[in-house]
């Protein structure tokens, strides 16, 4: 582990059913409620991830239903919903979250931007189900309701009364190269299929770029998550599909992670007000 304390502080307030500040305040473990802590102290060290033990991941302000099946959100994913949110004109602007997971990017959104029309596009029967209960749980604390759309993010025939009309994609697609080496807690946790994006990791990028074209109006932009080897890679794809203001930014640990750009079809100049 490599943060023990935090961990094993996360998973006594798990067990007590309070937060974690509130664990300076409280008496001993009972007996019942120490045994449950030491068996999932145990299954921890084993390289059970936190989030999979709790049940829950933290992701800008909200909470999370996660577990098995479905991939955990990082931090370093936080980063697009405020180069999406800087990217947008307007206060009632479409989103749409393509391989949407457990909604994090989607509902953020919809969290930070009440105005906000988002629906999140999910196949995986797995992550559907944790994707369908967040949304459920957001929308009954008070969120704007978020259409969940079970298909695939890669389907040219995705959503065709959306097309031309969507202000912002966001996507946190599968984008490790096959056969990249990955961390115990991350190789034995999140799922193959939302991690690894074939021979080179960009399978699923290339197509998302293209339905992201189709599905964005003029001046409309697209932030998309990709492999720290991807720096060069991604902005390529993006200018050579004919976007505008095509950049590449950096995450807190200074590896290459997102692309932004701008749908920039024949006949657009300017950037929308």
């Amino acid at each position: 582990m490599a943060s023990p304390r935090v961990d094993a502080e996360l998973l006594a307030a798990h067990v007590l059913g309070v937060s974690r500040g509130r664990l300076a305040l409280l008496d001993d473990l009972g007996r019942a409620d120490r045994d449950q802590l030491d068996a999932l102290v145990a299954r921890r060290a084993a390289g059970i991830p936190l989030q999979h033990l709790t049940g829950v991941a933290w992701f800008r302000h909200l909470e999370l239903a996660v577990g098995p099946g479905v991939f955990v959100p990082r931090p370093e994913t936080e980063l697009l919903v405020d180069a999406g949110r800087a990217l947008l004109g307007r206060p009632d602007p479409l989103v749409v979250d393509l391989c949407a997971g457990s909604g994090a990017l989607g509902l953020a959104v919809a969290n930070e931007l009440p105005g906000a029309r988002v629906v999140a596009v999910e196949q995986d029967p797995a992550a559907l189900g944790y994707l369908r209960r967040n949304a459920r749980a957001r929308h009954a604390a008070g969120d704007p309701a978020v259409r969940v759309v079970d298909a695939d993010a890669t389907d040219d025939a995705l959503l065709p009364e959306l097309s031309g009309t969507v202000d912002l994609v966001l996507t946190n697609p599968p984008y490790v190269p096959a056969g990249t080496p990955l961390p115990a807690d991350v190789a034995g946790a999140d799922p193959d299929r939302a991690l690894y994006g074939g021979a080179d990791g960009l399978a699923v990028v290339r197509p998302l770029i293209r339905q992201a074209a189709r599905l964005l109006r003029p001046g409309g932009a697209l932030v998309v998550e990709h492999d720290d080897t991807h720096g060069a890679a991604v902005p390529a794809l993006l200018v050579a599909a004919g976007y505008a203001e095509v950049a590449d930014h950096r995450d807190l640990a200074g590896r290459d992670r997102y692309s932004t750009a701008r749908y920039a079809p024949p006949g657009w100049k300017t950037a929308p007000s």
